[in-house]
């Protein structure tokens, strides 16, 4: 257990030493950078980062997976540094210091408290995968998303459902429909659920807008998934037959080790709508970002519950779980230059169509001026089977102008369409969301022949992009 604990303070210590960095005294902070005097070449760093996460695992995955923190420095300093000698360090820092107290801090601390968690669950015993067993544990799965987060639900039921398929011959598909259903659309109704929709809670848009706003969405996409899911798996049931010996011999019961992470998981709930509904006057201003105590108090919450889940959880249930750091701490990483590099973006996008980014923001505004939702719906939706569905989100919600209390009434649509293209879409392939590749690989590692990055393409261009155009007639016109 030290060495848990041990792991996640060294996974930590780097972002802690840029906190001080930037604290340091003698800088001289300024105002947010005026998008209208940005060229659009500020984007490069941005498009960069963004596609060497798209490409690199691909092309270069064993050089990748060494190097892709260097990746993300080389990016990261490539905006900050041009931008320190042209805007004035002073500038630079306060870019620097509101990307991480604003959003990259808070975010962060939610998914690796999350993903202790639920890293410290582990379901026990063998499940016998029938056509009706699978469904139901996809359903659960897409239940228990929105109130544990996509990553936690995914590291949950990803291992026994496995498990509980491993005498059967074709067990690609479940894998395929677990991605859909559990580690995307499943994730649609709360900001606990998915990365893009905890930023827009960050960002001012009620804890409960999503679940009110698209929830028939989101019961059409998992009602369908599912149904589509379990005439398949029916078929190939009756074709295949069974191996004649299951690998994974019965136990007498099915039980939980480290149930007392379901309480913790309870906890980070309970933090996360605190700071929703609790409105304080209390603000510390810190290095020029204002930050006010209901995000603090949020904050050291996380903390304590990750801290208290490594203590209290057996090293045998981080064995039988395979819990490493290594998958975080990738996903610390490249966040930290995204939200870096996405700084000028959106300040350019805030500009509106005049500015630097006029094009994109007229590809979504309809004749009249205004939004159209369907083109948001797919804008952001294709962006984020191909990027990261958290930035992707950022930007088009300050597309759309960033103004949470407009986006949450006068155009709600649009802000329907912005959180359901980034949630659902993230599905269309491996890199649309952090938990696909989790699941594909801990799946190749259990011995399922995963489908490639085109291969798995083909999975969600058959069955998703139908079911999309169907929502976009019904929702999204």
């Amino acid at each position: 257990m030290a060495l848990t604990i041990h792991a996640f303070v060294k996974t930590w210590c780097w972002p802690g030493a840029l906190v001080l960095l930037c604290l340091w005294p003698g800088l001289s902070l300024a105002a947010m950078p005026d998008g209208n005097q940005l060229p659009v070449a500020w984007g490069i760093p941005f498009a960069g980062l963004l596609l060497s996460i798209a490409l690199l695992p691909l092309l270069a995955p064993a050089w990748w997976h060494r190097h892709f923190g260097k990746v993300t420095a080389a990016w990261s300093l490539a905006f900050l540094l041009p931008f320190a000698a042209l805007h004035g360090p002073g500038m630079a820092a306060f870019s620097l210091m509101h990307a991480l107290l604003a959003e990259y801090i808070p975010f962060i601390l939610l998914l690796t408290a999350l993903y202790t968690v639920a890293g410290g669950i582990h379901i026990r015993g063998n499940l016998h995968g029938s056509p009706g067993l699978n469904t139901a544990l996809l359903a659960t799965g897409a239940v228990l998303a929105s109130f544990m987060g996509t990553t936690g639900a995914s590291m949950l039921l990803i291992r026994p459902l496995i498990r509980a398929n491993d005498l059967r011959q074709n067990r690609v598909h479940v894998v395929v429909f677990f991605i859909f259903i559990v580690s995307n659309a499943g994730g649609s109704l709360t900001p606990l659920g998915d990365p893009p929709l905890f930023l827009g809670f960050l960002n001012g848009v009620d804890f409960f807008w999503t679940m009110r706003h698209i929830f028939p969405e989101t019961l059409f996409l998992v009602a369908s998934l599912l149904a589509i899911f379990y005439l398949l798996d029916a078929w190939l049931y009756r074709r295949n037959p069974l191996l004649p010996q299951d690998p994974t011999p019965d136990t007498p019961q099915i039980g939980f080790d480290g149930a007392a992470n379901f309480w913790l998981l309870g906890g980070v709930a309970g933090l996360v709508l605190l700071s929703g509904f609790w409105k304080s006057p209390v603000v510390f201003n810190i290095a020029g970002t204002p930050v006010g105590l209901p995000g603090l108090v949020r904050d050291a919450g996380l903390v304590a519950i990750t801290l208290l889940s490594l203590n209290i959880t057996s090293a045998k249930v981080y064995a039988d779980n395979q819990f490493s750091w290594g998958p975080m701490l990738e996903v610390a990483k490249l966040f930290a230059g995204i939200f870096l590099t996405i700084v000028p973006v959106i300040a350019m996008l805030k500009a509106g169509a005049g500015g630097p980014f006029g094009a994109v923001v007229s590809s979504v505004t309809r004749p009249d001026g205004t939004p159209d939702p369907a083109m948001y719906f797919w804008a952001t939706g294709v962006l984020s089977s191909f990027l990261d569905n958290a930035p992707t989100y950022l930007v088009f919600f300050n597309t759309a102008g960033g103004d949470p209390q407009a986006l949450m009434t006068t155009f709600a649509p649009t802000l329907a369409a912005i959180s359901a293209g980034a949630v659902f879409m993230g599905a269309n392939t491996y890199i649309g969301n952090a938990p696909n590749l989790m699941v594909r690989a801990i799946a190749e590692d259990r011995g399922v022949k995963m489908p490639s990055f085109f291969g798995y393409m083909l999975w969600s261009g058959g069955v998703l992009i139908p079911l999309f155009a169907l929502m976009t007639l019904i929702w999204f016109r």
